[in-house]
């Protein structure tokens, strides 16, 4: 069976592709290569555990591409086309003769200037657009899944364990990603916040407000082109999407103030109530705050420790989680 590294190494030649894929450049996150090519885009999952989630085996990145196309066709139906195989006769191919030896997403290619975080660095994301983005959200909301079982998902067993993993998985980065005031500073808030808020926190439940979200909303993940694009939903970990409609909101809100738009996030929130009418979200949206920049902060530590990272790109990993951990620890301070 050859290795992801030959797949990598195949991905980048553009006769391994069905059409002429132009020029090819691939990029990485954590979990996952991408490649661009001009009209598309083939996502390969790592072959990774981190516990949370796990890829290590094919089976089981064939299951979790055909699980991310059906959830992202949610927001983007048209963006998620279908599943791919790689195979290997002779050479590797994308949907070739032989063993299939890997799988990827395949999706239609948006342009990359249109991606919302180049929008914020540029100056181009306003209020109104902001406020078309709320909607989108808040729709989304509407419509989401709820029933006996997701709504476990939003109790405070289930929330207590995401945050016990959150410090188990960041304990050994204590000096190096985070200091170890911040990590005492954020356990302790925690913990007090979801003792105080407890029937807060049920009363969510009984209401309704635990869905099958999203999970991973930032502007890394929307694109702002001829519509609204919020793609990239988890697919890894029912336990990270399933969650209180707030926890989706506030990690927009807290990208953009990690981005220095207050008054984006606040646009955000705002109008969000105003489609949803839910005016109680206000009083967890620090605690959901801090949750994401906590999350944020780890999955950009945990490039430190990935073999394919060059040391350039782990520099400014280090940098970024910093700067999460703080953001995170600042929220912990909101009274």
């Amino acid at each position: 069976m050859p290795s992801q590294k030959d797949v990598v190494e195949a991905l980048l030649k553009r006769e391994t592709y069905e059409e002429d894929p132009g020029h090819i450049d691939m990029c990485q996150t954590h979990i996952s290569f991408v490649f661009l090519t001009r009209n598309f885009v083939y996502k390969v999952k790592k072959a990774v555990n981190f516990g949370f989630l796990d890829f290590s085996t094919l089976e089981k990145r064939r299951f979790f591409c055909e699980k991310e196309v059906e959830l992202n066709r949610r927001l983007c139906p048209d963006m998620y086309l279908n599943v791919v195989s790689i195979n290997k006769s002779e050479t590797i191919k994308v949907n070739g003769k032989g063993e299939s030896i890997e799988y990827a997403v395949k999706m239609k290619r948006l342009p990359q200037e249109k991606i919302m975080t180049k929008l914020l660095e540029e100056g181009e994301v306003n209020g109104d657009l902001v406020d078309e983005i709320a909607k989108v959200i808040a729709d989304f909301h509407a419509k989401a899944q709820t029933n006996e079982r997701i709504s476990e998902f939003g109790t405070l067993t289930t929330i207590g364990t995401n945050w016990t993993e959150n410090f188990n998985q960041t304990e050994e980065y204590i000096g190096t990603t985070l200091t170890a005031e911040e990590f005492k500073m954020i356990r302790e808030y925690v913990e007090n916040f979801m003792n105080r808020k407890k029937l807060l926190f049920e009363k969510r439940v009984a209401e309704g407000k635990i869905r099958d979200c999203h999970g991973d909303i930032h502007s890394g993940n929307i694109f702002i082109a001829d519509k609204i694009y919020i793609f990239d939903a988890i697919e890894f970990n029912d336990r990270f999407r399933y969650s209180d409609v707030v926890a989706d909101i506030a990690f927009l809100a807290m990208d953009l103030e990690f981005r220095n738009r207050r008054d984006l996030s606040k646009v955000l929130v705002n109008k969000y109530i105003e489609y949803s009418g839910d005016h109680e979200l206000t009083r967890l949206l620090s605690f959901y705050k801090c949750y994401r920049a906590y999350v944020r902060g780890k999955v950009v530590g945990f490039r430190l420790n990935d073999p394919h990272i060059v040391p350039i790109e782990k520099e400014q990993a280090l940098k970024e989680a910093k700067a999460y951990f703080k953001l995170a620890n600042d929220y912990a301070l909101v009274v």
